[in-house]
This record gives C-alpha cells, structure tokens and sequence, in this order.
C-alpha cells in the first residue's frame, strides 16, 4: 500500500507559552510548511495544503530519496536561513526559483516509519527516531527541542529577534488539524500605525519612521521604526512626506525629527505585547 499525504497537525496562538512541565517548546520558523514522503527510494513534497511541490524542492526530496529507510513521512518547514543562522522568509521566493541550494528542511516530526504508523506514539518517542533518520547536514536541519522555563527561552528568542517559539505537549499523539497539544507564540507582530515624522536612529544614523497610533483621545506616539524599504519605495515615501511637513510636535524630544500631518499608514513588523514599539521595522506604505 502506498502512502498518501496526511493533513498537517496545526498549532493554535496564544500570548504566552504554557507555563506548566511536560510541554517541549521549539523555535518557530518561517517558512512554508511541507510533508516529505519517501517511499522506494522515490521521495515527493507537499504543502500543507496537500499541493505537489516536488519540482520546487528538487534539492529536498533528491536528498529525502537518501535517506536509510524503506518509507516515511516526516513533517517539517522548508526555509532558507540568513547569515546568523535564522529563518529568512523574505529571501525564500526569491530562493526557490534562482538558489534552490540554500533550501533547507528543518524537520519536527515523524508520522510513518519503515510501514508502521507513528501518529498514535507520543511526540518524544516520534522526535526520538526522527532524530536517528535525519542527517545532521544540509540540507536537513533538526528541530532542536527546549525543556524548562518557557517565558526565558520566549525572551531568549524575542531578543534574538526570531519569529517566535512553538510549544508542544511532550506525550501528545499526532492529529491532523488545529490542537491545543500544539501551541505557537509569536515574538513578532505586524500592525499599522500613522507617521508622524522622520529621524535618524542615533547610534546607526538609519532612518527612523516615528509613529503613532489612534484613540479616543486623538494620537498617541507609539515609538519608532526602522525604514528597511527598497531604494525605490524609500524615495517614494520621502517624495510623500516632503509634501505633508508640518510643525514640530513640542511633547516628542526628537531634535532633527521632520514631522508630517498624520496622512499615511505604515505596515510595521514589530515586537509583540510590549507597550511601545520594539524591534520595529517598516515593510511598506499604505
């Protein structure tokens, strides 16, 4: 019997991670999720959708093909990762069409195994055996797993700016669809928010939108954010801007701030759950 695609178990959001033992908690990559099934020596990709992307991950599943079993299906994100090592979503089209090369597999789970279904063992005895399966070369890359202090390791991966952390119930079975055995906290955000001037970052001299946000009571200045456009939408935005400057505002102590009237929207990538911005990039203009 041959095997076929199995729906994804799915995690839920939360706003913090379970504080309570038993629970196992991994970095959140970001990717795009994939099912690697390798069955006599052929291996195929799919999405977590159930889409055949065989073609797109060609490195990948010549590789899975490899692997020293007869079959599996082994769960996982296909990422490319940046210079320190981090999940770099941005680059990741781009990656797929002109440097297949840098795609990695970073694999989490194990479902199927040599004919025998795993779904009903508990997580800690399927990662067990992922473990053994998977090289420790690219272009596999194993889930590393955390035991402890949930909140510390959260903060840990919030000041590395990563994505956020994924938590699991160590004796949990594997079932397709959304769980609660399965919980992801995000490090990281993306909300809106209204210019309302430039500066200059004072260490780096990079440019800084300053923003705000509204409420009841008008505007309320929410922090500042890098501008990390491309040269092309960056002088669009400053051609904007120069046509919206207005007077200082006195309350802010920006000193080479350029204000603007609160006209333009910003979508910002920011740190979540924290009072005022952190880690704060622009990615675009409303």
């Amino acid at each position: 019997m041959s095997l076929e695609f199995i729906k994804p178990q799915l995690a839920t959001s939360v706003d913090h991670p379970p504080p309570r033992a038993g629970w196992i908690h991994e970095v959140k990559h970001d990717g795009y999720r994939t099912l690697l099934i390798l069955e006599r020596r052929k291996a195929s990709a799919d999405t977590r959708n159930g889409f055949d992307w065989s073609e797109s991950y060609l490195s990948i599943t010549k590789a899975t093909a490899k692997l020293e079993c007869r079959s599996a299906i082994i769960d996982g994100e296909i990422i490319v990762q940046d210079q320190r090592g981090v999940s770099d979503f941005e680059s990741l089209k781009s990656a797929i069409r002109w440097q297949p090369h840098r795609l990695v597999f970073c694999a989490f789970d194990l479902l199927h195994l040599n004919g025998k279904d795993l779904r009903d063992l508990p997580l800690l005895e399927r990662r067990a055996k992922l473990r053994k399966l998977i090289p420790s070369e690219h272009p596999f890359l194993f889930s590393e797993e955390f035991v402890g202090d949930a909140a510390a390791f959260f903060r840990a991966c919030a000041d590395h700016q990563l994505e956020g952390i994924v938590s699991k119930l160590a004796s949990s079975k594997y079932r397709s669809g959304r769980s609660k055995t399965w919980l992801k906290t995000k490090c990281f955000t993306e909300s809106s928010f209204v210019i309302i001037g430039t500066a200059r970052d004072r260490k780096t001299k990079a440019p800084l939108a300053l923003l705000a946000q509204t409420n009841a009571d008008g505007l309320r200045y929410a922090g500042s954010a890098f501008i990390v456009l491309s040269g092309k939408d960056r002088a669009e935005l400053a051609v904007r801007l120069k046509k919206l400057e207005r007077c200082p505002i006195p309350k802010l102590r920006f000193p080479d701030a350029q204000w603007v009237k609160p006209l333009l929207t910003a979508r910002v990538r920011h740190l979540s759950g924290t009072g005022y911005l952190r880690h704060a990039t622009v990615r675009g203009i409303a």
